[in-house]
């Protein structure tokens, strides 16, 4: 969901003091620029933080922004809060996986770190089934049954032979 906050920027030294009224926040910023990123970042952790206390967003707007200086700027800032969860929801989740048990024996003599290779397998898949550059059907149903390394899938969509996918 996205939505545009009204915030006022105040001229405070050297930067900027941020008021954020809907939210009932503030913050700083060493320049315009900055003061909105600023903005940004706050609205969007503390959207977040409500939403996962079961709290509604507040409808921008709600609360008048209001100039307290002349020299004060109200603007609107603008927040994508899915967007904004996944950049900052990093935590790390258990999944268990099975595998072959030849296989885990080579992966655990050469060191393999089973969670970076599973995020690296579903990172290259996401982003094949967004940008395809898979022609094959009989490639697309191996890639759906087992971990193929990135390079592997690059060079059987270029149809280059190789010894990962006995093409």
């Amino acid at each position: 969901m996205k939505n545009a906050y009204p915030v006022v920027l105040s001229k405070d030294g050297e930067g900027y003091f941020v008021t954020i009224p809907d939210f009932d926040i503030n913050t700083q910023g060493s320049d315009i620029a900055d003061a909105m990123y600023m903005a940004r970042d706050a609205i969007g952790l503390m959207g977040i933080d409500m939403e996962d206390d079961g709290k509604s967003l507040p409808e921008p707007g709600t609360v008048k922004a209001e100039k307290e200086l002349e020299d004060d700027i109200i603007t609107l800032v603008d927040v994508d809060f899915t967007e904004y969860r996944k950049k900052v929801d990093n935590r790390a989740v258990r999944k268990n996986c099975t595998i072959p048990y030849w296989l885990s024996e080579k992966a655990e003599k050469n060191s393999i770190n089973y969670s970076r290779v599973l995020q690296d397998a579903l990172i290259e898949i996401l982003v094949q089934n967004e940008k395809p550059i898979l022609k094959s059907k009989r490639l697309k149903r191996r890639i759906r049954g087992y971990i193929i390394p990135p390079f592997t899938i690059k060079a059987a969509a270029e149809g280059k032979k190789n010894h990962t996918t006995n093409k």
